[in-house]
C-alpha cells in the first residue's frame, strides 16, 4: 500500500511503525474471509482491509477522526483473525492500537458514550469497585426489562450471584509440593478475580501440585488490556508499568521461570509489554518490560512442558474446546490446550468455525451488544453441533459470553486439568445435574 505521511509525522515512532505496517498490505482480501464483522455485516468498511484504508486516511490527514471512521473502528473486535490469515504479515494489532489511540485523542464522543467508556475503564480494572458495581447491577435485575441497548447488555451480563473473594490469591507465597522445580509469578487479573475466583485457585493448585512455587505480588493488578483496547493508552501504560516493576523485583530476587497468565486476553498484552514501552524515556523500564514479556506464558503453554499427573477417576466427558481469539490468533497457541485435555483423560472435539470470535472481546459485548449477540448465537449454534458434555475455554470473557447463551457448563481449561490431577470438581460441573 502506498502511503503519504509527512516527514514530521514519520518522526513520531507510532506513525513510523504504522507507515511500515500499512506498506505491507497488498489489498489481497484474504482477511475478509475470516473477519467476523464482515461475515455478519458484509460491509467492506467492517473488514480488516476496509479498516486499514480508513485508518490510513485518518492518520495521514492529521485531522480529527471522522464519526463514520470511528463507527467502523469501534465495530472491530480486535480478534486478530485477520493476522492469522494475512499472507503478507500485516501487523493489524499495532495499527489498530494506534488508530484507536488517535480516535481517543482527536474525537469527542457523544456524552453517553463517553460516560459508559469512562465507567468501564474505571470499574473493570479495579476488583473492589467492580464487585461493588456488580452488587448494584444485581439489585437492578427486577427492572432490567425497562432498559435497552448497552445498559440492558450490562445488566444481563451481571452474574446471578457474586462469588466470595479467593483466600488463596490473598497470599503472596504458595510453596511447591515436594521438591521445588520451578518458581513463577501468577497474574491474578482484575475482572476474573471477581467473576470466577475459582480459576486462579485451580491454577495455584495445579502448579504447586506439579512442583511449581507460585508468587502473587500483591502490588500487581490489571494488565492494561481493557483500557488499551479502548484507546486509553496512558492508563494502560500506568497499569502495565506497575506490573512490570512488581515482576522485575521477583526476577531480581530468587529469579523467575515464568510469568503465568490464565486469562488469554491479558497474556497477549503482557507478551507485548516490550513494544508498549519500546520508546519509553525510562531505559530501566524498557529493559524490564522486554524481560517480563519474554518469560510470560499462558498456563496451558507452561503446563505443556510438564508431565501432567492424572489422578484418574473422572467420568468420560466430551469437551468442546473453544479457542479464545487472543490465544489462537494473538499468541498462536492452538494445540497445547487440547493436547493437555486429552492427556488428562477428556475427549476433545473441535468446534466448527473455531476461528470466529464469540463476541466477547474484552468490553465489546458491552459496547457493541447487538453484534456481540449475533456472534454469540453463531458460536453457540456451532458448539451445539458437537453435542458435547461441556465447553472449555482459556479466557474469562469467552466463558462468560458463551455461558450466557447456553445451558451447558462452560469452564476454564485449567479447572479441568486441576480436577483431573487430583483437585476438586469445578463448581460449574458440581452444580450440574446432567453430568
Amino acid at each position: 500500500m502506498k502511503t503519504e505521511f509527512t516527514l514530521t509525522q514519520l518522526a513520531d515512532p507510532e506513525f513510523s511503525r504504522s507507515n511500515d505496517i500499512l506498506r505491507k498490505c497488498v489489498h489481497c482480501g484474504f482477511c475478509t474471509a475470516t473477519c467476523p464483522t464482515y461475515l455478519e455485516l458484509g460491509d467492506e468498511r467492517d473488514s480488516p482491509r476496509g479498516r486499514i484504508y480508513l485508518m490510513q486516511q485518518m492518520l495521514e490527514s492529521g485531522a480529527p477522526a471522522k464519526a463514520s471512521t470511528v463507527t467502523h473502528l469501534d465495530r472491530c473486535l480486535g480478534c486478530l483473525s485477520c493476522m492469522t490469515t494475512c499472507p503478507s504479515g500485516v501487523d493489524y494489532m499495532h495499527l489498530l492500537e494506534h488508530g484507536r489511540a488517535y480516535v481517543e485523542e482527536t474525537y469527542r464522543r457523544p456524552l453517553l458514550d463517553r460516560a459508559l467508556r469512562f465507567l468501564l475503564a474505571l470499574l473493570l480494572p479495579r476488583p473492589r469497585l467492580f464487585r461493588l458495581s456488580l452488587t448494584g447491577a444485581k439489585l437492578m435485575q427486577p427492572v432490567k426489562g425497562l432498559f435497552r441497548g448497552r445498559l440492558a447488555a450490562m445488566l444481563s451480563m451481571a452474574p446471578v450471584s457474586i462469588p466470595a473473594p479467593s483466600r488463596l490469591t490473598s497470599r503472596r507465597l504458595h510453596q511447591a509440593e515436594g521438591v521445588r522445580k520451578k518458581r513463577v509469578v501468577l497474574m491474578t487479573g482484575c475482572a476474573q478475580k471477581v467473576l470466577s475466583p475459582e480459576i486462579n485457585d485451580a491454577t495455584i493448585r495445579l502448579l504447586t501440585r506439579h512442583g511449581v512455587e507460585v508468587i502473587i505480588p500483591q502490588e500487581a493488578g490489571c494488565c492494561g488490556a481493557l483500557t488499551l483496547h479502548m484507546g486509553k493508552e496512558e492508563p494502560a501504560r500506568s497499569f502495565a508499568a506497575r506490573n512490570i516493576r512488581a515482576f522485575a523485583r521477583e526476577m531480581a530476587g530468587e529469579g523467575l521461570d515464568a510469568v503465568i497468565i490464565n486469562t488469554s486476553g491479558c497474556g497477549t498484552t503482557v507478551k507485548d509489554y516490550g513494544n508498549l514501552f519500546a520508546h519509553d524515556a525510562d531505559s530501566e523500564l524498557r529493559r524490564q518490560a522486554k524481560e517480563v514479556a519474554a518469560i510470560t506464558c499462558d498456563i496451558t503453554e507452561f503446563m505443556s512442558r510438564i508431565e501432567i499427573k492424572a489422578a484418574g477417576g473422572i467420568p468420560a466427558l466430551t469437551v468442546a474446546y473453544h479457542s479464545a481469539c487472543s490465544l489462537q490468533h494473538g499468541q498462536k497457541i492452538r494445540e497445547e490446550p487440547k493436547n493437555l485435555l486429552r492427556r488428562a483423560g477428556f475427549t476433545v472435539t473441535d468446534i466448527p468455525e473455531s476461528h470466529i470470535c464469540c463476541g466477547s472481546a474484552g468490553t465489546y459485548n458491552l459496547l457493541q451488544p447487538e453484534l456481540a449477540d449475533r456472534l454469540k448465537a453463531r458460536k453457540v449454534a456451532n458448539i451445539t453441533k458437537c453435542a458435547p458434555d461441556l465447553v472449555a475455554a482459556g479466557n474469562i470473557g469467552c466463558i462468560t459470553q458463551i455461558a450466557s447463551g447456553m445451558d451447558l457448563p462452560v469452564v476454564h481449561t485449567v479447572e479441568l486439568l486441576d480436577w483431573a490431577s487430583g483437585g476438586p470438581v469445578p463448581p460449574a460441573l458440581a452444580n450440574n445435574r446432567a453430568l
